[in-house]
């Protein structure tokens, strides 16, 4: 103790001494260490939002349709459609029953909604029960999604996004019960679907369709044909996407006859291509990082420019401690703790700033489209020990280096310094 308090008064003097070069460089550390806590935040709440936003389509699944083959099999001619219909599902799930789901839907483009005296021409989707959890369907408090009631029963019930709602009924609180037409087909709503952010979509955004079972759309329409399927995997089956659309494959050929190696089925891989998003967000979180690094390592310099300036102001004092028995080890003490002092000082300052302005963010009721898409800054524990440690390699190689210098220094060549 006797000993820390010995440094301590030295630092204070030597502070006093320095006290505009140390302030200087405390403020190029705090605003170095802002510069890399608000880039690091800001590539953090983007990552986290956007990933939220990715599932806003659902996670998990593969979406696969029909096509046209382009080779001759076994004597059938080239150019047949290959489609797919409601029995191929269980055809499907017995060639492969490690999946965790295949389902089917249908899809018809600009349909008449109405509501009284609205109306809105927007997609009817025909689906089943399994969609709510798979593409992310919720519905809002006090309704519900298709049940598989309502497909035995071919009901004629209706699951509304939440931005049709909004067009044919803004003034009607509770939906639910609510009659509207489908190409004056009358449909009870059911539910109304939660709102969601989804920046990825394949026919329509979700919250601008409607949603009926599948059985009363191919009784509407007569429409044998599913114009998707959407496979879906286990979380610990994803990695074998691949092998699972090569199986889907090989099924589909061997049942409709065509050449395997034939480009017929279109697929879009959901989990890759989240998985690719996800990547792309992690590098640029990490290039922002870096930018943020490069300032503060500037300020770093800084400090080391202050501790080699500190060591040549107090080269005497260095000779006179060692000639009266201060041993090596003491002097690089004394300034790798000073050098700590400093960074730490200005880095702390920096890192509570923005965490109180981060926190203040996510605090205040601000609804804003950007906001809402982007993400809000957002410190994570992670970055903050990445900081901690970042300021701490920074301290000590700051302070150690000159230190080294200064203990170099032989007794009688310190006290002959002028």
């Amino acid at each position: 103790m006797k000993k820390l308090s010995i440094l301590w008064n030295v630092f204070v003097r030597d502070f006093r001494k320095q006290s505009g070069r140390m302030t200087l460089t405390i403020i190029g550390l705090l605003w170095g260490t802002i510069s890399i806590m608000l880039l690091l935040s800001f590539g953090e709440g983007l990552y986290q939002q956007m990933t939220k936003n990715q599932k806003g389509m659902g996670e998990g699944f593969a979406i696969i349709w029909g096509g046209q083959t382009n080779k001759e099999f076994k004597g059938l001619p080239r150019g047949r459609r290959i489609m797919f219909r409601s029995t191929d599902l269980e055809y499907f799930q017995q060639k492969m029953p490690d999946v965790k789901l295949l389902t089917g839907e249908l899809m018809r483009w600009g349909q008449r909604i109405s509501y009284k005296k609205k109306y809105v021409s927007n997609m009817v989707n025909g689906l089943y029960p399994e969609y709510e959890n798979l593409r992310a369907m919720h519905p809002q408090m006090g309704g519900r999604f298709i049940n598989h009631r309502d497909v035995e029963l071919k009901r004629r019930v209706v699951f509304l996004g939440d931005e049709t709602k909004e067009e044919l009924m803004p003034d009607v609180e509770d939906p639910i019960g609510e009659m509207i037409f489908i190409n004056d087909v009358p449909f009870t709503v059911i539910g109304v679907m939660a709102p969601k952010q989804q920046i990825s979509s394949y026919a329509s955004q979700d919250a601008r369709n409607v949603f009926i079972p599948v059985s009363t759309y191919q009784a509407m329409w007569n429409e044998p044909y599913y114009d998707n399927l959407l496979l879906a995997l286990h979380p610990k089956d994803y990695y074998r996407m691949d092998e699972f659309k090569e199986r889907m494959n090989l099924a589909a050929a061997a049942k409709y006859k065509y050449d395997p190696d034939d480009k017929v089925l279109g697929v879009w891989d959901v989990i890759r291509s989240q998985q690719d998003m996800a990547n792309m967000l992690l590098g640029l979180k990490y290039f922002l990082g870096f930018v943020g690094f490069m300032t503060l390592l500037i300020a770093g310099v800084g400090v080391a420019n202050i501790m080699y300036v500190s060591v040549k102001e107090r080269t005497r004092e260095i000779g006179i401690k060692m000639a009266m028995g201060a041993r090596r080890a003491t002097i690089l003490w004394q300034f790798v703790t000073e050098a700590l002092f400093i960074t730490f000082t200005g880095g702390l300052l920096g890192m509570m700033l923005i965490y109180c302005l981060t926190e203040s963010l996510k605090i205040l009721p601000i609804e804003n489209d950007v906001l809402n898409f982007m993400g809000r800054p957002t410190v994570s524990l992670v970055d903050g020990l990445i900081i901690i440690v970042i300021l701490g390699t920074m301290g000590v190689l700051s302070g150690y280096f000159p230190a080294r210098k200064a203990a170099s220094v032989t007794p009688v060549e310190s006290l002959r310094y002028e």
